[in-house]
């Protein structure tokens, strides 16, 4: 199980510093696409982290796949994004709401 990150070379930077290897730089439309597509379809990722932003860059079909994928699970960093936040995204996820 891998921790995957994708996004501008900038927001990369620090997840590499921090020793999580799989990372993607996609500085536009058309790669950010792509790059999330094949890390949506690599079984090894378990958590695939992306730029809040980056995601509303996203065609909506691929946003509504982020936002209902249990796995990977989709962190977007930056903001709710799709109405969700993390307790209700970990909520989903797990099946039990782990702050009551």
């Amino acid at each position: 199980m891998e921790i995957a990150v994708v996004g501008n070379s900038d927001f990369i930077l620090g997840f590499r510093l921090a020793g999580v290897e799989k990372t993607v730089a996609a500085e536009d439309d058309a790669s950010l696409t792509e790059a999330v597509t094949r890390l949506m379809a690599d079984e090894a990722v378990a958590i695939l982290v992306i730029l809040g932003s980056d995601m509303t860059r996203l065609p909506e079909r691929l946003q509504t796949e982020l936002g209902e994928s249990v796995r990977p699970t989709v962190v977007s960093i930056g903001g709710e994004v799709g109405g969700l936040s993390m307790r209700d995204k970990i909520k989903r996820a797990v099946g039990v709401d782990l702050w009551k």
